[in-house]
């Protein structure tokens, strides 16, 4: 035992799969239906895993795909991989051939691990770098059999031992508005520094059992995995079907932490918890857009034990800035502030920082920054950049993330969200965020999903387009929104569908709404 262990000091933590061992041993560590790890079931048969990947020739720096739906042998290769020296790639369960062949071939991926489920599509998408298939489940020609790596002997990897912070730990492919999806390399330092910053300003103990709603192949649901391992939690796969599944999974868990993306809390706000689904619930906590005040009023009423975190982060920062509980009924707009070991700058084109009150970028500055994007220079000289007002002659420029977000902060230094750089709408002269639209028609009860777009006009520029989801008064909802908007926030059109479509994210898909609208 090393000096520091004796003096109960836990030793720096260099590697993602190192996370494991925060946890006692013999408590809980990840559970996945009726099945359940403890933190020593879980890291022998990480070892086991690594080895065996060992054997098919991953080395240091190799990419491995993982397109798995949530489940225990999920987790189990993403912390393998990393445990192996290599670079684990999640990939979306929904994604089909198309998307998953572009992630496959520009990542490079040497192993891919999915399920018989997926097998078909996997191979109609296989790029000439994939030389195993990895199977969880039934044996399948051509195919290496996941329970062949789990029988392997549990060593350390000597590859991965020369695993350091700097090194690659994961690629998450996050689409954009244009082309295909690009992937964002995070390096261990990136995930261990997010992983401490989270649970440290959520208050994670080793007391807490998180639900994991989110893909882990978005940063935020990966984020679920690392603060729970980081704190020696209790971590709850769900792959839900409907809204009331989560609700049943906190009252059959004892969730105490649970975090979704807006749409998702939308329709959890028509749900009813019972006390036993949410009496142990001590925060819920909002990413990947604005939460609607009416929304975040019921979720309050529903779930009163519950403290409110409304958070903002990018794929290319993992999280940025939250929003002290504390400061919800005075700010409820607001994203807060930055999270603790990073900077959040708020300028203008030229680099200049923003007065109180002034629209601007946001920039992100810290340990949690990506590395850029996976083999594309181009996007990521665009993205990542060097710091404003960088010091001194010598001084070696630090590249930070430049969001692309407009954001405001006021005179006590409390963010706000007014809209992405592409999504913003240009019209009658005035820019709109889509945000203030969305809002009112919330805000008017007749709206349960709202998502505004510009659409070009010769007259106007942009031509505003309001879309909602049944059921919805079209009348009294136009009623309302005269009243509360100026007129150049008034939609032109308001379109009603069944419901709104969702990336595989969980978000408003405004790609597609657009297409939709176009036609």
């Amino acid at each position: 035992m090393s000096d520091g262990a004796a003096a109960g000091r836990r030793p720096p933590v260099t590697r993602v799969d190192r996370l494991i061992g925060y946890g006692d041993p013999d408590r809980p560590a990840v559970t996945y239906k009726s099945e359940t790890l403890t933190y020593r079931q879980l890291a022998d048969q990480v070892a086991r895993v690594a080895n065996g990947l060992h054997g098919l020739g991953v080395r240091r720096g190799d990419r491995v795909a993982v397109y798995a739906p949530k489940q225990l042998e999920t987790v189990v290769a993403l912390l393998a991989v990393s445990a192996a020296g290599g670079i684990f790639v999640p990939v979306n369960p929904l994604f089909k051939a198309r998307h998953l062949a572009h992630v496959a071939a520009d990542c490079g991926a040497r192993v891919m691990i999915t399920t018989a489920e997926r097998l078909d599509t996997v191979r109609a998408a296989l790029p000439a770098s994939v030389e195993h298939v990895v199977l969880i489940g039934p044996a399948a020609p051509a195919t290496t059999a996941w329970d062949q790596l789990a029988r392997s002997t549990p060593d350390p990897v000597p590859d991965g031992e020369a695993v350091i912070d700097a090194d690659l730990a994961a690629i998450l492919y996050t689409s954009g508005s244009t082309g295909g999806p690009k992937g964002v390399m995070l390096s261990h330092r990136n995930l261990i520094a997010g992983a401490e910053s989270v649970a440290g300003y959520l208050g994670h103990t080793a007391d807490d059992t998180v639900l994991a709603a989110l893909p882990l192949s978005f940063d935020a649901g990966l984020s679920q995995l690392t603060i729970s391992l980081i704190a020696g939690a209790h971590v709850v796969l769900a792959n839900y079907l409907l809204p009331r599944d989560i609700v049943r999974l906190c009252a059959q868990h004892g969730i105490t932490g649970l975090t979704c993306v807006p749409p998702l809390w939308i329709q959890l706000a028509g749900q009813e918890w019972p006390q036993e689904a949410a009496g142990r619930l001590r925060y819920f906590a909002n990413t990947g857009g604005r939460m609607p005040a009416s929304t975040l009023a019921r979720l309050r009423e529903l779930l009163p034990n519950a403290k409110p975190y409304l958070m903002y982060g990018l794929t290319e920062a993992f999280r940025s800035t939250y929003l002290d509980p504390a400061e919800a009924d005075r700010r409820p707009d607001s994203i807060g502030k930055a999270i603790p070991n990073a900077e959040i700058l708020v300028v203008r084109p030229d680099g200049t920082p923003c007065d109180p009150g002034e629209h601007g970028e946001l920039v992100h500055r810290g340990a949690l920054v990506a590395q850029g994007y996976w083999n594309d220079p181009e996007r990521t000289a665009e993205r990542f950049r060097p710091l404003p007002g960088a010091v001194g002659p010598a001084a070696r420029p630090e590249l930070a993330v430049w969001s692309g977000d407009a954001v405001y902060r006021d005179a006590d230094g409390f963010l706000y969200f007014v809209g992405r750089a592409d999504e913003m709408i240009k019209t009658s002269g005035y820019r709109v965020s889509p945000a203030e639209i969305e809002e009112a028609a919330y805000a008017s009860g007749q709206a349960a999903e709202a998502v505004a777009l510009g659409v070009g006009d010769e007259r106007l520029g942009q031509h505003i387009v309001l879309v909602v989801s049944e059921p919805c008064d079209t009348g009294l909802l136009k009623k309302s929104l005269a009243q509360e908007l100026p007129t150049y926030m008034q939609p032109q059109r308001v379109v009603v569908l069944p419901e709104l479509p969702r990336s595989v994210n969980g978000k408003f898909d405004r790609v597609e709404l657009r297409r939709m609208v176009a036609q």
